[in-house]
């Protein structure tokens, strides 16, 4: 291909030479030809791209198309059912609540019913009536003097930095409208969050908005932030999802002055929160530092998110719990399918346990351990129905976090550019070419719509299963088709243990391993 990039551009010349002496206006082809040519030889000559030597001029087309591929398989290749990580389905049913429209479907579903691994719950005879506006949820253990009501549905962690200006007033003016929560993700509390909305300052292990010089825990400046009225809870970042056990990351495309200036962090360069807390090194320090943050609050209610890694390190935690007699007013569970602006591909793909398994695992072990009355447990990973909400809260959740369902009533298209500072729909970027496009006022009100429907519909859900509470969803209301002609519940395929048996002998068989391991005064020593 070069060799005839080389032949046709020599023919295009001469052509055009001789040309001149006898058809002068054959010269205007130059206006095309001749960009083209300098293109073809910069392409022959640079050395970053064998494909652009190789093929010049051709070559830009396989960039081109690799450019635009997720677009031409989003709208032209994948089913309603067949996308990833959210599929058509799933996002059509986020806009359309956001904006109020008509959610309902026509000519049955397009779910096949008999295949392995679909699920529902089973309707009754006698169906309820359940008002979504009377659902709340009051997190708040003994030591808490301030308890917190909450929804059912919030908004997850999302830092200002990872998300625009305009999104994050957004999320907060909708939730101030819908009288729930939105998490601060562990960016920092930054002005565009103090909207009215209520908010669950996250703190990790970069202590944004909380730090000395050094990057350590600064407990004067939390003081001061923590009792802001608006500030209803305090969650201290363990690890989440996408990435646990890596720490976050901001771009430096990403970092503006005001945010730097949020973060107490230099420009220029990316910012990575440390994998760990300085703060604390083992699980009874943790207690103590949980006790620290309520002091220091007000006593509001404290608690920690975690996508679950090793299970003996979340057993010791508990066991430090049952130590000191501090224990967390809430424990969020992160899964390891769960979202994130940027990433390790490895650490998404490969590391952290799926939310189904770490929210029965966190629910099992706070319930052995004879703790799960003082300690209400948040779902965070995935949820963008209302059927979503009724498997989590069935599954042992007492509230959910949404953030990509979230992020998609504020219009985003899952173009997957969050890292990249070009999200084409100003969610994601804090290029303000782009944020200019996502309108507060009118975003605002999407968020509070989907919230709103949102929890309506797993309302629904539960009334059509006779059921007037949150309280009472249960395992074995989920069915599981795991074989063709096999279904079973959720309470047989998976393992529920008894309440206070992780403190008698003997353990059961599933759990004793990691419990005898597991140390108050260590996450990862064992002798």
């Amino acid at each position: 291909m070069r060799s005839l990039f080389l032949q046709t551009s020599f023919v295009v010349l001469t052509i055009n030479v001789v040309s001149y002496f006898y058809f002068p206006q054959v010269l205007w082809s130059m206006i095309f030809f001749g960009p083209l040519i300098l293109l073809g030889i910069f392409d022959i000559t640079q050395k970053s791209h064998s494909i652009l030597r190789n093929f010049p001029i051709l070559g830009h087309m396989r960039f081109l198309l690799e450019e635009i591929r997720p677009e031409i398989y989003q709208y032209f290749v994948e089913s309603d059912t067949s996308g990833r990580p959210f599929n058509r389905e799933q996002r059509s049913v986020v806009y359309q609540r956001a904006k109020n429209d008509r959610d309902t479907t026509p000519f049955g579903t397009v779910e096949n019913v008999y295949e392995t691994g679909y699920e529902w719950v089973n309707h009754s005879l006698s169906p309820k009536q359940m008002d979504h506006s009377d659902v709340r949820i009051t997190v708040g253990g003994p030591d808490c003097k301030q308890p917190y009501s909450a929804s059912m549905l919030n908004i997850s962690a999302m830092s200002y930095g990872a998300l625009s200006k305009n999104a994050v007033i957004a999320l907060n003016q909708g939730a101030k409208m819908g009288g729930f929560a939105h998490n601060t993700g562990e960016g920092g509390l930054s002005p565009h969050h103090l909207q009215g909305g209520d908010l669950i300052w996250q703190v990790g292990t970069g202590y944004f908005g909380c730090r000395d010089d050094e990057g350590n825990f600064n407990p004067d400046s939390f003081a001061e932030k923590a009792n802001n009225e608006q500030v209803k809870m305090i969650e201290i970042k363990l690890s989440q999802g996408a990435k646990p056990g890596h720490g976050g990351i901001l771009p430096a495309a990403k970092l503006t002055k005001e945010i730097a200036e949020i973060r107490d962090v230099p420009m220029g360069k990316d910012v990575n929160s440390p994998p760990g807390h300085s703060a604390f090194s083992n699980p009874l320090e943790m207690m103590e530092f949980i006790k620290k943050l309520r002091d220091l609050c007000g006593g509001k209610p404290v608690g920690f998110k975690l996508c679950v890694g090793k299970r003996r390190e979340f057993i010791s935690i508990c066991k430090a719990m049952h130590e000191t007699g501090i224990t967390p007013d809430f424990v969020t569970v992160d899964g390891g399918e769960g979202g994130t602006g940027a990433a390790p591909m490895e650490f998404s793909n490969h590391i952290g346990t799926p939310l189904v398994e770490g929210l029965i695992f966190v629910h099992n072990v706070l319930l052995g351990f004879d703790l799960r009355k003082k300690i209400k447990v948040i779902s965070s990973g995935k949820m963008t129905s209302g059927f979503g909400l009724v498997k989590r809260l069935a599954l042992g959740a007492d509230i959910c976090y949404s953030a990509r369902g979230m992020m998609m009533a504020l219009g985003c298209i899952q173009a997957r550019k969050c890292n990249s500072n070009d999200c084409p729909v100003g969610v994601t970027t804090q290029d303000p070419k782009l944020t200019w496009a996502l309108v507060p006022d009118d975003k605002s009100r999407r968020v509070y719509n989907f919230h709103q429907n949102t929890v309506k519909s797993a309302c629904e859900i539960m009334g059509a299963m006779g059921l007037e509470k949150t309280e009472e969803l249960k395992p074995w209301h989920l069915m599981r088709r795991i074989e063709a002609y096999e279904i079973r519940n959720l309470s047989e395929i998976y393992e529920f243990i008894e309440e206070g048996s992780l403190l008698k002998n003997p353990k059961p068989e599933s759990y004793a391993r990691a419990c005898d391991a597991a140390r108050s005064d260590s996450f990862t020593e064992t002798s």
